[in-house]
């Protein structure tokens, strides 16, 4: 299954420029080829959010639901009956309420769930080369990474004190979180809309834990690209998300005289 697909070219920074970012290569068009046995469409919270004029306090509160019912309206139908005439399976992620239990498609799969990784096949392997190729770091900038990455260790300003604990997984911060009495944590580091938001024990997986996650805007910063870097967007657009969706955030204008009222 041929097709074009886009990709971010996040290289190279140009310090030459006053905004580095601005240097990096931006959107472009590849050829990718999918293997059908080994893709599938998944359709997450597309919910039947009632008539416009009912429940106006949930229209008040999330404006997007008229696009997503135009959505609904002119691009699911074709899609779905494209992909449903084809090889492509079709998988469905729900939540919200329990609207789904009783359907098969759901009995069916819920004895076969495991946390075990799914398989990767050559034409996976295929599309990751490509995104190396031609998105982020760029080919010519692996070696550097790579040996960045041997050599990684604590900034001196942030090498943890001899009792302080120290976790490599959202498991080993909730164990943290539990012995400790802990339910709130405020996330400082880089960057807040990667590694602070999706890697292991960043804040998707600690709400998971049942974690209030906030953070103090002064110390964190954000993966920017070309088109955001100037204004740091992305990094408006993740305190945005942490307030709305996990926690709280803070100025250090705030924090330190409020810390320091506390424990004066």
């Amino acid at each position: 299954m041929k097709l074009r697909a886009r990709l971010y070219r996040q290289f190279n920074a140009d310090y030459a420029r006053p905004v580095p970012g601005e240097g990096y290569g931006g959107w472009h068009t590849v050829d990718a080829e999918l293997a059908p046995a080994h893709t599938a469409l998944v359709v997450m919270h597309a919910w039947d959010c009632g008539e416009p004029s009912e429940f106006p306090g949930w229209r008040r509160a999330v404006e997007y639901t008229p696009r997503a019912r135009q959505i609904l309206t002119e691009v699911f139908p074709p899609l779905l009956a494209a992909v449903r005439a084809s090889p492509l399976p079709v998988f469905h992620v729900v939540g919200g309420r329990d609207y789904y239990s009783h359907l098969p498609g759901f009995q069916r799969e819920v004895p076969r769930s495991s946390p075990a990784p799914v398989s990767p096949d050559p034409t996976y392997h295929a599309l990751q080369q490509l995104r190396h190729d031609h998105a982020t770091p760029g080919p010519h900038n692996a070696a550097d990474i790579a040996a960045g990455f041997a050599r990684l260790d604590f900034a001196p300003t942030a090498r943890p004190a001899e009792r302080e604990g120290i976790a490599e997984n959202g498991d080993q911060l909730a164990a943290l979180c539990r012995a400790r009495g802990v339910n709130h944590l405020i996330y400082v580091g880089f960057a807040i809309n990667w590694c602070l938001l999706m890697s292991p024990g960043g804040m998707v997986d600690m709400k998971r834990h049942g974690c209030l996650c906030s953070t103090i805007a002064e110390a964190v910063t954000a993966v920017e690209n070309r088109e955001t870097a100037r204004d740091e967007l992305e990094k408006q657009s993740a305190l945005w998300r942490v307030a709305i969706e996990f926690g709280l955030v803070f100025s250090l204008a705030d924090f330190m005289p409020a810390l320091a009222k506390i424990f004066r």
